[in-house]
């Protein structure tokens, strides 16, 4: 019987992740900052809620090392913990800045450091990170969260290449919009006080983010489950899975376009 190890597993993708494995069969470590958050995941059989904060290192630890108690072994990591940082670069402040990386870079790091060594020992693992279309394309005013997909796309491809020796395979996962709270538990802002210079394109660019059609090919959480749950089981060397209609659509007008045709296209849609 496979265990997988998965972040922030109490909404969202992770939630629908950890009911996908769960459903086939998979012992399911499921982490989250509150376990009191747990929801239908509680008292499931062959289902550990655990605390796990992944800006907090010994946190990560003892997390893996009571998924190895569990369960004997860890086949699959997912990190998916994350959120998303919006606005104007220029306001961001320090701790928004720290914490933002500490979360979407930081965090993913330290847990596969916390599992390689099981991993390497077996000969066998697999690391799969929840990046995002926004890690292969940019729009305005997400650039601290681009970053951080953009680190992860670089990190995965790079890991990839030196695990691969080691029998360890990384895999990233790239969604588009997806139907969960992502657009409030998971997103802060970017403000600073007496900053007004950029107000005009932001609440124009907003205004383009929250157009009804934007979501009509968003995904849902259980869709994106899916793409991950192909991804651990389909026993290829894939690195990259894009998830979602809209995330499709969006690399394959990007790739169709100079990078100077893109800035047009997205100054003219988001009236920049």
């Amino acid at each position: 019987m496979k265990t997988i190890l998965i972040t922030g597993a109490s909404t969202g993708i992770g939630h629908a992740a950890a009911l996908r494995f769960h459903a086939e069969g998979w012992n399911v470590a499921a982490t989250m900052r509150k376990p009191e958050s747990a929801g239908d995941l509680a008292g499931l059989e062959r289902v550990v809620v655990l605390p796990l904060d992944v800006t907090d290192r010994a946190n990560i630890a003892q997390a893996v090392q009571s998924t190895l108690t569990a369960f004997g072994g860890i086949d699959v990591l997912l990190n998916n913990a994350g959120y998303g940082l919006v606005g104007p670069l220029e306001a961001v402040q320090a701790a928004q800045l720290e914490r933002q990386y500490a979360t979407n870079v930081f965090g993913p790091i330290y847990t596969t450091q916390a599992c390689l060594p099981h991993f390497r020992a077996r000969k066998a693992g697999l690391v799969i990170n929840v990046s995002s279309i926004g890690g292969r394309l940019a729009l305005p005013f997400n650039s601290i969260y681009h970053g951080t997909k953009f680190a992860i796309e670089g990190l995965s491809e790079s890991l990839a290449l030196e695990l691969a020796p080691h029998g360890i395979q990384v895999k990233l996962i790239e969604p588009g919009g997806v139907r969960t709270d992502f657009g409030g538990r998971s997103l802060d802002f970017m403000q600073q006080a007496g900053l007004s210079a950029y107000d005009a394109s932001l609440k124009a660019a907003m205004s383009t983010f929250m157009e009804p059609d934007r979501a009509k090919d968003y995904s849902d959480a259980s869709q994106i489950a899916e793409v991950i749950y192909q991804a651990a089981t389909d026993g290829s060397a894939q690195l990259r899975y894009l998830a979602g209609k809209d995330a499709q659509a969006m690399l394959a007008h990007r790739a169709s376009l100079t990078d100077e045709e893109y800035r047009d296209w997205v100054v003219a849609k988001f009236h920049l």
